[in-house]
């Protein structure tokens, strides 16, 4: 891994930003990564208490798309120009990558089989956002999207051939969570040899909300899976709110090993 070792609980928290260029509603990750990278240490050094912070640069590299595209998926891929920029970028921040996918009308293994070439790298990951999974005739943003455990743990067991077949440290797949539709039967979602499984929940808002929202998914999170928190300093902070501190954060129940700033 980045900064040592072989496996990422218990002795780390993962601390990112998450974006995609040309898109700032998406998220920070963008512009000069150099930049963005010495951000993400100063958030990580207020997380670290007592375990190593290890910073997360979180690609959106399939991005959901509000018209069909020429194959009618609804999603753009970003180019392995753009994936190679920003691994070098988080390679000399000591960082992982995800490679974040919103397939639109396509599906996760389809799309992150595309970027196979990279998840052979031992410091490249997955994260996957089922509320841009849509079903057929859905439109993206008018509906949410939707997956199902099995589909999840399908990726699960795909990254874990990897990591067997090429002697990889542990690899992380991260899902988002934005309530609790977007991904169905979730009682069967397990993790892999070698692949370590975040639930990250993506409540919006005020901090009351956000800490109701994280408390209500969590309690179907199953054995073996670890809690993910995301922060979005749009979102939280409109109508004069602010965004929860890392010490409000750290007070969650139970407390986040994954945390991510949109």
């Amino acid at each position: 891994m980045p900064r040592g070792g072989r496996e990422i609980f218990p002795d780390h928290r993962l601390v990112g930003f998450c974006g995609t260029p040309g898109a700032p509603a998406l998220g920070k990750l963008a512009g000069k990564l150099s930049a963005r990278a010495a951000e993400i240490d100063g958030y990580a050094k207020k997380y670290a208490q007592n375990r190593k912070v290890l910073p997360l640069f979180e690609l959106i590299a399939v991005v959901v798309q509000g018209a069909p595209g020429a194959d009618g998926k609804y999603r753009r891929r970003v180019s392995e120009a753009v994936v190679d920029e920003y691994l070098a970028a988080a390679r000399a921040a000591k960082a992982l990558l995800l490679l974040n996918v919103q397939p639109g009308h396509s599906d996760f293994m389809t799309e992150v089989k595309y970027f196979e070439k990279y998840l052979r790298e031992p410091d490249v990951g997955v994260a996957l956002d089922p509320e841009w999974a849509m079903k057929p005739k859905q439109k993206p943003g008018v509906y949410y999207g939707q997956t199902t455990g099995a589909t999840v743990n399908e990726v699960a067991e795909y990254l874990a051939g990897i990591v067997k077949e090429n002697d990889l440290p542990e690899k992380v797949l991260v899902f988002h969570q934005v309530n609790s539709y977007v991904l169905k039967d979730e009682s069967v979602v397990k993790p892999a040899p070698g692949v370590v499984v975040i639930k990250s929940v993506d409540g919006l808002g005020p901090k009351g909300p956000k800490i109701a929202t994280y408390n209500h998914l969590l309690k179907s999170m199953t054995v073996g899976v670890h809690a993910g928190f995301k922060l979005f300093f749009e979102e939280d902070t409109s109508n004069g709110g602010r965004l929860m501190t890392p010490k409000e954060v750290l007070s969650l129940k139970p407390e986040p090993e994954y945390v991510m700033y949109e």
